[in-house]
């Protein structure tokens, strides 16, 4: 069973907005933070955003500062991406992941232990 599952991706206009959803599903677990993560075709897994519970703090990729918002609720292991201003460049899956490791940096894959199955987003000019 998928610890995490995504919802809310789909087809945009660019210059459009889009939220995406992530929440546990089944599985009990204590998260530390979490985050999300893209992966257009043929490329890597790139950091997007994160959220630490503990001070709520947010982090985010350079290229998605000011127009992506992460939020989310760390008690029911719940989080948003809230896009505007969305570029075609930015058509990729987008994964939710969830750390149970206390102090990590949060912005790379390896920082975490659960992750979703993905959810398309394609932006289109």
């Amino acid at each position: 069973q998928v610890p995490l599952v995504e919802s809310g991706g789909g087809l945009v206009q660019a210059g459009g907005s889009l939220r995406l959803s992530c929440a546990a599903s089944g599985r009990t677990f204590s998260s530390y933070g979490m985050g999300w993560f893209r992966q257009a075709p043929g490329k890597e897994r790139e950091f997007v955003a994160a959220i630490r519970w503990s001070v709520g703090s947010t982090y985010y990729a350079d290229s998605v500062k000011g127009r992506f918002t992460i939020s989310g609720e760390g008690p029911r292991n719940t989080v948003y991406l809230q896009m505007n201003l969305i570029k075609p460049v930015e058509t990729a899956v987008y994964y939710c992941a969830g750390n149970l490791q206390a102090y990590s940096i949060l912005e790379c894959p390896a920082d975490y232990d659960l992750w979703g199955q993905g959810t398309q987003v394609t932006v289109v000019s």
